[in-house]
């Protein structure tokens, strides 16, 4: 600050309105100590914005899900990406953290609050009964959850966002292209049970099957892997009256899921259709290529820290739509038998 303050030919305390953004100097002085700085090469120092309580210029993100099915998940590898250009824009950091439930979570946002180490954060796979949004609004630390709050959640959150996909509506048109290709014994392998878009997906399905009158169809829930996507695969096609259609939650367990069908001597899709509600590059490695919805998953992670930006800009909480993800119709589709 004294080296911008005489060469700019001001006082220090002027460099530091100017560079905070404060009032008390001209925008004609502002300017000329932001150039001097900008050609001395100054940067915000993270930790004494901190210390002064200015904020760390850090959000923070915690993945509560087994580190083992994250490295072959595409949808986390995109979300990440599209948040990262945001925050890149707007030169916050990104602070990253794995953990092994939502309980190890929460004590991870004490300590971040704790220690000032995050100006907000980024809230992923909303839980049936979560308490991160109640834990968020006691820290008065600043969210975006992405992903709906589960339907039982009917508090005020004030400092929190939420960017929503529409898991329902997906659901049910699956179902009735589906309905409309003649199947009528479908089987949907969901992901963990406890997210509150599993309960969504799973709730769709028996509403469409109760509308159209598919009393076999039903889901069934897994942790994601390609492990448990093939053994379930493999328990409902040995029973009597098979499925002819599956669902899976991700591309993963999707392309697993088609290679136990064709190692029982089935063909897909002349016996099993199979859709994946991811789509990605695996989709179109495997043979057949997998029929998936095609959502923009860059988007919403853009959307989500553009968001959270917004929140520490001072904006008020709000929530917004993201667009239905269309069904991108590949070779793993096809009508079902007579």
């Amino acid at each position: 600050m004294k080296d911008i303050a005489q060469r700019a030919g001001v006082s220090e305390s002027a460099v530091s309105f100017a560079l905070n953004d404060r009032p008390g100097v001209s925008e004609v002085t502002r300017d000329r100590v932001r150039r001097v700085a900008e050609q001395l090469g100054w940067r915000p120092s993270t930790a004494a914005r901190a210390l002064s309580g200015e904020g760390s210029a850090t959000v923070g993100l915690v993945l509560a899900r087994p580190a083992a099915t994250l490295g072959v998940d595409s949808f986390f590898l995109q979300l990440i990406s599209g948040i990262q250009e945001i925050l890149s824009e707007r030169q916050l950091g990104l602070l990253f953290q794995v953990v092994e439930d939502v309980h190890a979570e929460c004590a991870v946002y004490r300590r971040w609050w704790a220690e000032h180490r995050v100006d907000g954060v980024l809230v992923v796979d909303p839980r049936t009964d979560d308490p991160r949004p109640d834990l968020l609004d006691e820290l008065g630390l600043p969210g975006v959850v992405i992903g709906a709050l589960p339907a039982g959640d009917t508090g005020r959150h004030p400092g929190l966002s939420q960017v929503r996909a529409d898991d329902a509506g997906a659901m049910a048109a699956i179902v009735g292209r589906l309905y409309e290709l003649g199947h009528r014994r479908i089987v949907h392998i969901a992901g963990l049970p406890t997210l509150a878009h599993t309960e969504r997906r799973i709730r769709s399905l028996r509403i469409e099957a109760d509308r159209r009158g598919l009393p076999e169809a039903r889901s069934l829930t897994t942790d994601y892997s390609d492990t448990e996507g093939a053994a379930v695969t493999r328990r409902v096609l040995e029973e009597d009256r098979p499925p002819t259609a599956l669902i899976y939650d991700n591309d993963v367990m999707a392309a697993a899921g088609a290679a136990v069908t064709t190692g029982l001597g089935l063909s897909v899709p002349g016996d099993v259709s199979v859709i994946s509600w991811e789509d990605s590059a695996l989709c179109r490695l495997v043979r057949p290529w997998l029929t998936a919805l095609s959502r923009d998953s860059v988007a919403f992670g853009r959307i989500a820290a553009t968001e959270l930006a917004a929140l520490l800009d001072g904006g008020g909480a709000r929530t917004v739509q993201v667009p239905l993800p269309r069904l991108i119709e590949r070779e793993s589709l096809a009508p079902a038998r007579p």
